[in-house]
């Protein structure tokens, strides 16, 4: 971005494993969680959980920014809860939304997210949108949590209009994604190389803790998937994500919950809100190639900023999390 210094790492998280791992050696020193509870009616008695919280100015916010998690995480998580209290700082009201199974909502829906989860999202922008009393709704998705919100974006306008939503009325006035995949086929495939065997390791554990942990219960045959070895997340996504979300298959979900394909179409993107993606070239995670291949699709509303360094969902700098202090300065140029 013009007039951005260039991302550079801070050491010991020199590289793009220790750039993503980093969060979880060390913890940052953040104020107690203060956030209000607020229940989204979601529909059939659902309800997704979100937390709000006030700028840290005490004056008007500029605008409320929607917070979304990525696969795994909630709005707990120390890398959620640190680019909310940067927002905070910068004039900004905060909701950090915990999907369908995540978090302290668990109790209040059945089931788990999925990368398009466009018929629990886009209820909540609707709520969103009257929550920000006439003020600018932004969205901010970390990794996953960027798929679902590029996906609500590009949402057709039976969709919209079954969330009671009209189809021409903006659904955002601006997006930050931080390493988010845009492609689940390539990103499927990147997780499952043996150099990320522990991470698949570490994210089956955490989806099928949370998919069990559903005070709704689970089938027989979905009890019966999880309690055998799990050897990938196409597999979770297989047994448990294509089918709760009425996919044929996971290569059907993966497909169809891809966002990559609508950004492509000249239709889609005159809908968007001015966009930007952010990726690092190192990530270990995700894909950077995906991404990439919309450069030839930048406009005023899609913008894309690639790092050589970065990992996923890291950008540790010098002066703190690079990311975080990024989107602040992003919004605030947008709303100027």
């Amino acid at each position: 971005m013009d007039g951005e210094p260039p991302f550079e790492p801070r050491f010991p998280w020199l590289n793009g494993d220790l750039q993503t791992l980093r969060d979880t050696f060390r913890s940052d020193a953040l104020p107690p969680d203060q956030g209000q509870p607020l229940p989204f009616d979601v529909g059939n008695g659902d309800q997704l959980l979100a937390k709000w919280d006030a700028p840290l100015s005490g004056l008007e916010p500029l605008g409320l920014v929607l917070l979304m998690h990525g696969l795994g995480g909630s709005s707990q998580r120390g890398g959620l809860r640190r680019m909310g209290d940067t927002l905070q700082r910068a004039g900004f009201a905060v909701l950090r939304l915990n999907m369908r199974g995540a978090g302290d909502g668990r109790a209040l829906a059945r089931g788990t997210y999925a990368a398009n989860s466009n018929r629990d999202l886009l209820p909540v922008l609707r709520q969103a949108r009257s929550l920000a009393a006439g003020l600018p709704l932004l969205g901010m998705g970390i990794s996953l949590g960027g798929t679902k919100l590029l996906n609500a974006l590009t949402s057709s306008s039976l969709e919209r209009r079954t969330a009671g939503l009209d189809p021409q009325a903006p659904l955002l006035d601006g997006l930050v994604t931080i390493s988010t995949p845009v492609d689940l086929e390539s990103c499927s495939r990147q997780i499952e190389l043996p150099r990320n065997r522990l991470y698949q390791h570490w994210l089956l554990k955490r989806l099928v803790a949370q998919t069990l942990a559903d005070p709704f219960g689970v089938t027989a045959a979905e009890r019966q998937a999880l309690e055998r070895p799990l050897e990938s997340i196409r597999a979770f996504d297989a047994a448990i994500t294509a089918p709760r979300w009425s996919y044929r298959s996971v290569d059907d979900y993966y497909r169809q919950a891809s966002p990559l394909w609508r950004l492509q179409e000249p239709r889609i993107r005159r809908q968007l809100p001015p966009c930007l993606l952010i990726h690092a070239e190192d990530d270990p995670w995700v894909p950077v190639e995906p991404t990439r291949s919309l450069e030839a699709f930048q406009d005023e509303r899609l913008q894309l900023l690639v790092t050589a360094k970065g990992g996923h969902n890291g950008f540790h700098g010098r002066g703190g999390c690079w990311t975080d202090q990024l989107t602040a300065r992003w919004f605030q140029a947008l709303l100027a």
